[in-house]
């Protein structure tokens, strides 16, 4: 193994954002199999619950200023596996169902780099509903590049203006992984801090994979003065004099490709826009004092800090309201900012962020579940249920205390097994099956079947064998033709036993039972 001579880029122009690009166009969705990318943190039930909030707070807050005749288009950049649209979509559907006052429709854009992801999302089956009325359509979108949409669904192109409503724009773990300048402020000057690149050589690199490219990749960072950011001219002037006096020995990410894509998004409305964004971003000044140079976060592609203070500054002078957590974050930083005529007049926007952010959020949730990962086998079941509630029926929850809730059952009230039973039928309404793995309608159904619940159970059972039809397990037809028994559902049990026994011929008890049948 050798290591090139390094080069020297300024870091918004180095080889690792087009290698990110590369990453994720290569992916496609296996970017998030088994959580090489993390998505979990940004894309449960939870926050997609705490997002759908925000939304209608926006809704009830246009149709109180009689403005509910036009659509309230909402726009998801970087939206990869699909995960949190879903979410979004079920949540603020039901909340609209629920409140049956008249405000203003809604449409959502789920858009991507990546037209693998794009095309997938047009024939996932959690978002066919939504796809077929309209509600949802797709894009791909350049974040870096492109000024309009253009929706493959129904054809139509969002040019600049086009929007009467003010456009939300959903971001998600997306601002720290587009480029960005590195600045170094030192005794009141500024300077671009540029990044010298080597790679560790493996013999012939011709069509080598992003990730593995990334791996080689060895980083160091040397400053150069940058007069440019202290002209009077430059378009953030107010913001650097302002980083020039705060900050020293620090390094800076400046999100120069985030103020853009925010821009060219704003435009394309004529009554403004409102972001509603989580990522690892610091928006407190104190967080970048001192701040070492970056490290590269690695997860199949690589990731950096989001620069919030930045947009909170800068839009704020503009005229904006920026919400963030009054408390510390410490996994996931959850902000909106209302680029609007009157920020404040939109009183329902604001509540919705005090009660689903600031009073409990999707960092203080990401935390509990940290810690009860770790103490699953001591959890009792009103426990698992409240905590399940709390996470909006999160399918992760459940398959991870599948066998604690087995546990408990024997000892289970009637009361427990009926939230339980609703509970399950929650969860798979809003499932939204991904690349690995998992059968979540099996454990759902042998759930159900060990709390006599065989209607229940057939159901999800029947939809893990149709799922599953080359990898059945007996268990699974031998639970299904006792669903059927306790049904009087004889003709269908005699057929599950027979399946069964084609696969395991010396499975005893349904040799038994089948002969029980056929006598």
């Amino acid at each position: 193994m050798s290591v090139t001579n390094e080069r020297r880029y300024r870091f918004s122009e180095a080889p690792i954002w087009e290698i990110q690009r590369q990453y994720y166009e290569e992916a496609g969705m296996t970017a998030w199999h088994n959580d090489q990318v993390p998505q979990y943190i940004t894309s449960n039930p939870m926050i997609g619950g705490a997002y759908a909030e925000m939304i209608f707070g926006l809704l009830m807050d246009r149709a109180a200023q009689g403005l509910a005749e036009e659509p309230v288009c909402i726009v998801e950049v970087g939206a990869g596996v699909g995960r949190l649209a879903c979410h979004v979509l079920h949540e603020l559907r039901s909340l609209i169902q629920y409140a049956d006052i008249p405000l203003p429709p809604f449409r959502y854009w789920m858009t991507d780099l990546a037209m693998s992801n794009v095309l997938a999302w047009k024939e996932h089956p959690a978002l066919q509903p939504f796809l077929e009325d309209g509600t949802l359509d797709v894009a791909r979108f350049d974040a870096v590049q492109d000024t309009e949409l253009h929706l493959l669904v129904s054809g139509e192109r969002i040019v600049a203006g086009a929007l009467k409503q003010p456009l939300v724009i959903v971001a998600n773990y997306f601002f720290d992984g587009i480029p960005q300048e590195l600045l170094y402020m030192g005794d009141g000057r500024v300077y671009e801090t540029d990044v010298f690149i080597s790679s560790a050589q493996r013999g012939e690199n011709e069509g080598e994979e992003a990730a593995a490219k990334l791996d080689r990749l060895s980083l160091r960072y040397e400053h150069r003065p940058a007069p440019e950011y202290e002209q009077e001219d430059y378009s953030y002037r107010d913001l650097i004099a302002f980083y020039q006096e705060e900050l020293d020995e620090s390094h800076l990410l400046f999100p120069s490709s985030g103020f853009v894509c925010l821009e060219r998004l704003h435009a394309l409305s004529t009554a403004g826009s409102a972001l509603i964004t989580a990522d690892k971003g610091d928006h407190r000044i104190d967080n970048w004092r001192n701040a070492p140079p970056p490290e590269l976060i690695r997860h199949g592609g690589f990731s950096f800090t989001a620069n919030y203070h930045a947009f909170q500054y800068v839009f704020e002078r503009q005229g904006a309201l920026a919400l963030f957590p009054p408390q510390h974050y410490k996994n996931i930083n959850v902000g909106c900012i209302l680029r609007l005529d009157r920020p404040k007049a939109y009183v329902q926007t604001r509540l919705a962020y005090r009660r689903v952010v600031e009073r409990f959020g999707p960092d203080e949730f990401y935390s509990l579940k940290e810690w009860l990962d770790g103490h699953l086998d001591t959890m009792g079941l009103q426990q698992f249920l409240g905590f399940w509630r709390l996470g909006g029926y999160d399918a992760e929850f459940f398959a991870q205390s599948a066998r604690r809730i087995s546990e408990l059952l024997p000892d289970a009230y009637e009361d427990e097994l009926d939230d339980m039973t609703r509970g399950i039928e929650l969860m798979w309404s809003s499932y939204y099956v991904m690349e690995q793995k998992y059968d979540l309608a099996l454990d759902a159904g042998l759930i159900l079947f060990e709390m006599d619940r065989y209607k229940e159970a057939k159901t999800f059972l029947e939809a893990s064998v149709e799922a599953e039809k080359d990898e059945v397990v007996s268990t699974v037809y031998y639970c299904l033709a006792i669903c059927c028994f306790e049904q009087e559902q004889e003709e269908e049990a005699v057929r599950y036993l027979k399946l069964l026994l084609e696969l395991e011929p010396d499975h005893e008890e349904a040799s038994a039972l089948l002969q029980e049948f056929e006598k």
